[in-house]
């Protein structure tokens, strides 16, 4: 099977004029077969072709859908959110049930909405709420009023400001943006770390307007990261971990609460089940730490959970 007559999830989405998630619900379902290549999804030309003449109005009788639509058993685990700390736990989940789990990066508040739609199955966050100093509760009770829910915590984790080499501009805080003249490199929308950013600028009464490079994004720590180290910024949000795969310094600024949420729905009962045995699993705590610059001292505790 040829990789030019194969599309990437984002590809296959721009070819049918839909979102990203709506293909990996596709592919959770069943309904349009992957292979891997690395850690990248790809979808067969064939496949994708045969997926579209099935979903045309009146091409395939109801008796042969029905012999091809996926069991329980077999159902697909979708897991949002870009920590390495997930990938560990979809290996996990995978060994504990029969389920096949894959990944889907999005950023926490794209996923939480993910979930909510029932496009995943797993919705990893670090969301600040600066009137409160909680991180994820205050926007799950507002997100997920009519539904019933679980917030597992993963992890804990220092995030921050990625510097140059040195601290030549010797930043230290989010103060620094009303005195100096400093370049961001910034997340995108809807990310766990734009959504510190723009609680820390409301909190001490900085306008993103008198920020240059405010609305320059990147969709990964390490992108913003890399972006520091190549100076095409000044200064980049981001967690502690990746300053030591990139060539920046790291000024912490919070220990942040990293959690994953789960709906409570009879279907879903044997996952979270498995899910906290995994958490709560010294196996599983000890592969965590071995990732260095992680905190498992609260991993598997209950953080919130509906009636």
């Amino acid at each position: 099977m040829s990789q030019e007559h194969s599309y990437t999830i984002e590809e296959v989405a721009q070819l049918l004029k839909v979102s990203k998630l709506t293909i990996y619900d596709l592919v959770k379902k069943g309904d349009l077969p992957i292979f891997r290549v690395g850690r990248q999804m790809r979808v067969d030309r064939k496949d994708l072709q045969l997926y579209i003449q099935k979903s045309k109005t009146g091409a395939t009788p109801a008796a042969s859908t029905a012999s091809t639509t996926p069991s329980t058993k077999n159902k697909k685990i979708i897991i949002s959110g870009q920590d390495l700390a997930l990938d560990l736990l979809g290996k996990y989940i995978e060994k504990k049930q029969s389920n096949k789990v894959l990944r889907s990066h999005e950023g926490s508040f794209n996923g939480v909405m993910a979930l909510y739609n029932g496009e995943c199955d797993i919705a990893s966050l670090h969301l600040y709420d600066g009137d409160t100093g909680e991180y994820n509760t205050p926007y799950l009770k507002k997100i997920f009023v009519s539904h019933s829910y679980i917030l597992l915590n993963l992890i804990s984790r220092r995030a921050g400001f990625y510097v140059q080499k040195g601290n030549p501009l010797q930043i230290q805080s989010i103060e620094d943006f009303k005195t100096k003249s400093l370049k961001l490199m910034n997340r995108e929308k809807g990310s766990g770390a734009r959504a510190f950013l723009d609680e820390q600028l409301r909190i001490h009464h900085i306008s993103p307007s008198t920020i240059e490079g405010y609305n320059e994004e990147e969709m990964s720590h390490i992108d913003v990261a890399s972006a520091v180290a190549n100076g095409n910024a000044d200064v980049g949000i981001g967690i502690e971990k990746i300053s030591k795969l990139v060539e920046v310094d790291f000024i912490p600024l919070i220990t942040e609460r990293y959690d994953i949420v789960l709906l409570k729905t009879p279907e879903n009962q044997l996952l979270v089940e498995s899910v906290k045995k995994i958490l709560n699993s010294p196996d599983f705590q000890s592969e965590v730490v071995a990732l260095g610059d992680y905190d498992v001292t609260q991993m598997g505790k209950i953080i919130y959970e509906t009636l």
